[in-house]
């Protein structure tokens, strides 16, 4: 099992407050329509986390001291470990009509989003591989890493809307935020939730520091994030012309 076709690409200008809600949104309008949609965006500043935080013994303090901090905290249904959202940081979401709800063909799947998504980076000038990466936010086979260091982290979830089952394939990707900063707030969260995880600075780079890397470069050039934007839609995206939506900027190449 391999992706199916998307027409086209949603990239949402402004960041979404709960991405959480707005993929729940998604799935329905799958189950509903029975076409596929792909929707490329960014959250508010934060983490979201599997409801398995929640048994931690300082749950609560911890999330007010990190939405004090500015880093609100949301929980999502599925499984994982904490992935960080804020500017910097794009999500891919491919939603399709499944088969069943049961999962079936998922590293068929997973293959094909780190093959497609490397090809992307590679038309910036990025070499990235799948691969787990220790030490990496919600860590896992099918990684997108550069010399060892994650970029990309990838997750799928396999439901049953109504009678309707859909199948979701996300992606998290780290464009231009600062891997150091990400790392550091993570920790301190991590920590004082009472949580046994810490995650490593040098294990996460971002995808302006791999082409500053292979450049030899100190910045990437002006315009660098909508650039992997743009290659990131025009990977996923196979009709012209372009969706466009009241709150989003649809972004192709042909």
């Amino acid at each position: 099992m391999a992706l199916p076709t998307f027409g086209f690409v949603t990239v949402h200008a402004a960041a979404l407050a709960d991405g959480i809600a707005c993929e729940a949104a998604w799935l329905a309008q799958v189950a509903a329509t029975g076409w596929p949609t792909a929707q490329l965006w960014q959250g508010v500043p934060g983490f979201v986390v599997p409801r398995s935080y929640l048994r931690r013994p300082h749950w609560s303090a911890a999330c007010a001291a990190s939405a004090a901090a500015g880093w609100p905290v949301q929980v999502r249904a599925s499984g994982g470990g904490l992935v960080p959202q804020g500017p910097g940081v794009w999500n891919l979401s491919l939603l399709w009509p499944g088969d069943s709800a049961v999962p079936s063909g998922t590293d068929a799947i997973y293959r094909d989003l780190t093959d497609q998504l490397g090809a992307a980076f590679a038309r910036l000038g990025v070499s990235a591989r799948a691969q787990p990466v220790e030490g990496s936010f919600c860590d896992g086979r099918f990684n997108l890493a550069v010399d060892g260091r994650k970029l990309v982290g990838t997750a799928q979830a396999w439901r049953r809307v109504g009678a309707a089952p859909v199948v979701l394939a996300h992606a998290v990707i780290v464009a231009t935020a600062d891997p150091a900063a990400l790392t550091e707030a993570a920790n301190r969260f991590e920590a004082a939730s009472g949580g046994a995880t810490r995650y490593r600075a040098d294990a996460l780079t971002s995808i302006a520091a791999a082409w500053c890397t292979a450049h030899a470069a100190a910045a990437p050039p002006p315009g660098f994030e909508a650039r992997i934007v743009q290659v990131v839609a025009a990977q996923f995206a196979r009709v012209v012309p372009p969706h466009v939506a009241p709150t989003a900027t649809n972004l192709q190449e042909n």
